[in-house]
């Protein structure tokens, strides 16, 4: 049998990483696997200035490379590459790497995090960090006094259209349909917030802009009338897509796909499998809650390895 590692911790970013510093620590020898976007979604996002330390902001990707860096300097092993199968039948779980290498570990920590769903549109992912984002509350402060749009008709898109009236002076919500999904009390809070201007039955053709977004053109799904509108920031909150499919036949996950963990902790349903960050989280999706997790992981991992006596 190959060796058996203390703690497999898959996939990057602030939860993976901070999971990784833990576990050194506590002498796991943890070995992470990236992922094939080592960093996670900070990897596509430029100024980020609610990180606690940073008193100046870093840039999204800069901020992960002193994560992996610290992550390294505490002993972690990094090795990039991605998970596409796993055994967690136990009492040694087995993870298969880029398809054809197989591990071994007494604990497993996932953070694959989730991917933001987007609209498709080639100007979307031109622009996307330089006024598109998929994330109101990360970047909403980047465009305080100036008008925005924003694409969804959720409980997230609206609690997001409500967050960033605070902020901006418009706030034009884009509703693909005639209805909204969201529940009644936030449609109720949107439509009496004055500053919410919502296009009903509208898609977005393309986001205008050459190095930053200036506008938007939109058509009417019924009339097909076309609409240009000025903005400074383009938000899309149609969802996120947690990554949890390699694991679905072991690990409990909701209607989603979130992974469920226990109350106050990141225990799975499989005893010295956890999980943290936005692959089970579909509340927050910040930085920094995301790190918080992986602490809890990386802790949880080493109390479950203690109870065992190892």
């Amino acid at each position: 049998m190959s060796e058996v590692l203390e703690c497999l911790i898959i996939g990057s970013g602030p939860a993976g990483y901070t999971a990784a510093i833990y576990a050194a620590r506590a002498n796991l020898k943890p070995v992470m696997i990236t992922g094939l976007e080592q960093g996670g979604q900070l990897m596509n996002t430029t100024d980020v200035e609610n990180y606690p330390g940073y008193p100046n902001g870093i840039l999204g990707p800069e901020m992960m490379e002193d994560f992996k860096k610290q992550a390294e300097r505490m002993g972690t092993d990094i090795r990039f590459g991605y998970v596409n199968k796993v055994d967690f039948t136990g009492p040694i779980f087995k993870v298969w790497m880029d398809e054809t290498k197989e591990l071994h570990a007494k604990t497993i920590i996932i953070s694959t995090g989730a991917t933001a769903k987007w609209l498709g549109i080639p100007s979307e992912t031109r622009l996307n960090g330089s006024g598109v984002s998929a994330c109101a509350v990360c970047d909403g402060f980047f465009y305080r006094g100036k008008p925005v749009a924003i694409v969804g008709a959720g409980d997230t898109a609206c609690e997001e259209a409500i967050y960033l009236s605070k902020l901006c002076t418009e706030v034009h919500m884009i509703v693909r349909s005639d209805k909204m999904r969201a529940s009644k009390v936030m449609q109720d809070r949107v439509a009496q917030t004055k500053n919410i201007k919502v296009y009903w039955n509208t898609s977005t053709d393309e986001v205008l802009g050459e190095k930053g977004v200036t506008g938007a053109r939109l058509h009417n799904n019924i009339t097909g009338e076309k609409t240009e509108i000025k903005i400074d920031g383009f938000f899309v909150a149609i969802g996120h897509q947690p990554n949890s499919d390699p694991f679905k036949d072991f690990i409990d996950t909701d209607e989603q796909g979130y992974i469920i963990t226990q109350p106050n902790s990141s225990r799975t349903n499989v005893a010295g499998v956890f999980a943290c960050g936005d692959v089970q989280d579909k509340i927050y999706r910040q930085a920094v809650t995301a790190a918080g997790s992986g602490c809890m992981a990386a802790l949880d991992s080493e109390r479950y390895l203690s109870a065992l006596g190892h």
